[in-house]
């Protein structure tokens, strides 16, 4: 596996730290400065929000511009966030702190571009196991961020939550002198002449619909019910270690099965995995509905993680046969809008939704999306042929 990748799976393990790290403190900090219910997880909906906006300008920008500027300035955006948010916090403005996370989204939308470089910097044969291994930088942030939120809590006097912006701002600063360092792709404009299809006729593909569906609703579902966790525990009584170290296994789930993805992608076909990834949904919902004790949201988060893992890393893969060369910023783009698009909808929806539904409400209420995914994913077997 090419130098390159190895340094985009570090890189990935620093920025989602930051974003496990926002995860573990956004929607506690929300409830503490918010005014009304539908503004707690107005802050990670903000973070969303940024990721979104950055996410189709960002694949356009790096086609031509090159990878190593786009990174970059995604990271400067991370910086400035993080001061931001430092800012709204210390001053207690909700306005100003998600301001400050509307920026560092729009950092994580550009980082989520890392998988796709990853892709230009080996060959084809290599392309799963690359996204596997981008992924599984993961592992490192489900280690650091959780426990970033916790060692932090003394670091500064006006708030325990304020140290945790300390350790983000240093961790986009190690971030970006490592996308200094390496040496990633140039830039790939199109050529005069290449064809690109239309919006349109792109996602009239069975493949890209499917590919599309389960990245968007994978990932939705994965963040509604991980944004409503530390909120659920704190309702029923369980303190905040114990809901840092659910996020910190929820995290480890997402990510130390890429190890295996990349393989078990080669070996069963990437609609399987999408398959298993919707069981283990279905199996996380099953959990969470059981009780509320610590081992029922330990094994729910746990669960959850590796099915947004099969969903999330089959959808990528599954991506790469419905698009051209002179399409991929078109499709990786509109792919990582929709994807994030849903996924800002899930964190909105969260707090809202475990004070009108509750916790088991809003388990019933990924059911039907899970099974959704579920059936496009099993019907594309009978309608297109899936290299995997």
């Amino acid at each position: 596996m090419p130098f390159t990748v190895w340094g985009l799976a570090v890189a990935q393990a620093l920025l989602m730290s930051g974003n496990i790290l926002l995860v573990s403190v956004s929607a506690l900090i929300g409830q503490q400065l918010a005014d009304a219910p539908w503004q707690i997880t107005l802050p990670v909906a903000c973070q969303f929000a940024g990721l979104i906006v950055a996410t189709m300008p960002a694949a356009h920008l790096m086609q031509r511009l090159g990878r190593k500027a786009g990174f970059m300035l995604g990271n400067l955006f991370g910086l400035l966030g993080a001061w931001v948010a430092l800012q709204g916090l210390t001053g207690e403005s909700l306005s100003l702190f998600a301001c400050g996370t509307f920026l560092t989204g729009i950092a994580i939308g550009v980082g989520q571009q890392y998988r796709f470089a990853a892709l230009e910097a080996c060959d084809t044969g290599q392309h799963a196991r690359a996204i596997s291994l981008v992924m599984a930088g993961g592992i490192l942030a489900a280690v650091i961020g959780p426990n970033l939120a916790i060692w932090s809590q003394d670091w500064h006097a006006a708030s325990p939550y304020a140290g945790a912006f300390y350790g983000l701002l240093g961790l986009y600063v190690v971030a970006l002198l490592l996308i200094l360092l390496l040496p990633l792709p140039a830039a790939a404009p199109v050529q005069p002449g290449e064809r690109m299809r239309s919006y349109g006729d792109l996602l009239r593909q069975p493949l890209l619909l499917a590919a599309v569906a389960s990245g968007m609703i994978g990932y939705g579902i994965m963040v509604l019910l991980m944004t409503a966790t530390p909120l659920s525990m704190e309702h029923h009584s369980h303190d905040f270690p114990d809901t840092a170290m659910v996020i910190q296994w929820h995290v480890l789930g997402m990510f130390v099965p890429s190890f295996f993805t990349g393989g078990l992608i080669r070996r069963f076909g990437t609609r399987v995995v999408i398959l298993w990834g919707c069981a283990a949904l279905l199996l996380s919902v099953a959990v969470n509905l059981s009780g509320t004790g610590f081992w029922h949201y330990w094994w729910g988060m746990l669960l959850l993680g590796v099915g947004w893992n099969f969903t999330f890393i089959g959808a990528t893969h599954l991506l790469t046969f419905s698009y051209q060369p002179a399409e991929k910023a078109r499709v990786q783009g509109m792919n990582e809008f929709l994807v994030f698009t849903a996924a800002a909808f899930g964190s909105l929806f969260a707090g809202q939704g475990v004070t009108l539904l509750g916790w088991t409400g809003l388990n019933l209420f990924a059911l039907p999306w899970i099974l959704l995914v579920f059936a496009l994913i099993w019907r594309l077997n009978t309608r297109e042929p899936v290299a995997a």
